[in-house]
Order: structure tokens, then sequence, then C-alpha cells
């Protein structure tokens, strides 16, 4: 709720537009106006934080659109800015963005993770599964029926035609802690040149004043 106070007032215009979404009145109306495909026409769209498991970082990222984190309002302002002088860069984060997740997240590589997720989970229990006595079994083409455009489009390539020929791939070994701290160091000195450049932007805006 403390992102709200960026929204659009007649004070401030933080070149933010936020809206209250009432998930149970979605949820009884079909999620008509939180239809993920009408979402990929804005330019820049903010990634929240969720309480619980969040997927929607990912469609966010789809989306071509730049990603801006829920900073305050300061901040949400001068990456608007930045994005609107800056539109070549601007639209090379987000394709770069919608690339990684239509390249690198391809449900193939998304199913190798969860083979390796599994087996691992699979190792903790102590009991064995069984699959209960009424239990339905759901196809994925039923799941697929009632999507249209995109949405459908997407379902049906993820959908497991046959089983891969191929072995799951091999994960990674985890950071050595000279790599770990080299990335780190990295991700930081990029956060403290946007800093940099955020903090001259509004430098800049009160030399005017």
């Amino acid at each position: 709720m403390d992102l709200l106070k960026c929204n659009v007032s007649d004070k401030n215009d933080w070149n933010t537009r936020l809206y209250i979404q009432n998930w149970e009145q979605e949820s009884k109306q079909g999620f008509k106006d939180s239809n993920l495909e009408n979402q990929c026409k804005h330019r820049y769209k903010i990634y929240i934080e969720g309480w619980a498991w969040s997927v929607s970082e990912k469609y966010i990222m789809a989306c071509d659109s730049m990603t801006l984190d829920n900073s305050k309002c300061t901040s949400l302002k001068f990456a608007v800015e930045w994005g609107n002088n800056h539109k070549d860069k601007a639209k090379a984060i987000g394709e770069a963005a919608s690339n990684f997740i239509q390249e690198d997240l391809k449900m193939d590589y998304v199913y190798d993770y969860m083979f390796h997720v599994l087996n691992e989970y699979a190792k903790l229990l102590k009991f064995k599964p069984t699959i209960p006595p009424n239990a339905v079994e759901l196809c994925s083409e039923k799941m697929a029926c009632r999507a249209t455009g995109t949405c459908k489009k997407f379902m049906v390539e993820s959908m497991v035609g046959s089983p891969s020929d191929e072995l799951p791939c091999t994960l990674p070994p985890p950071y050595d802690p000279l790599a770990l701290h080299g990335f780190l160091v990295r991700k930081a000195n990029s956060t403290r040149q946007v800093e940099a450049w955020e903090n001259e932007y509004w430098q800049s805006i009160e030399k005017k004043q």
C-alpha cells in the first residue's frame, strides 16, 4: 500500500500509474481485467515482491517491458525519465529480458530443473507416495482447451508430447568463494552506478528550480 503514494496526484506526477487489484472480484469474472497478454502493452512495469511464491517477474520480463523495481517514488520517476531519454537502451534491456525468458527458460530446461528438484526431494521422503483411489487424472490438453491467443500458444509449446530422448542437463557446480565474491562486487558496482546517476538527476532538477 505504501507504493500507492507514488501514484499521480494533484501535487506530483511520479510517472507511475498504480492500480489496486481485487482478486476476489477478478476470480468471479474470470480474471478479465488481469489478463497477462493485455499487460504487455506497457513500456515499463513495476516488479513487486510478493508474500509467498512469486510468479509475476518472469511474465513481466517476457513482455519486452523494461522492469522497474518497487523502490520509492523518486527512483521510479528517475527510471522512467531515463528510459524515455534513452529509448534504444531501454528497448534493449526489455528485449534482453524477453530473450532470456524465451531462450534460457525454455520448458525443456524447466523440466530438467524439476527433475533434479524432485529427485533431491525424494531422497528426503520417509514414506512411499501413493495415488489416492478416487484421484482423477487431468490431461494437459484439457488445461489448454479454454485458453486463446498467445496464452494458448505457449501452453501448447510447453506440453510434453513424448518422453525425451536426451538425459536431463547436468547441474553446474556451486560458485566457489572467489567467483561468488566477484559476482557480488560487479552487482554492487552496477547498483552504485545507477544510484549515482539518480542522484545527479535530482541534483540537476533542484538547480533548475
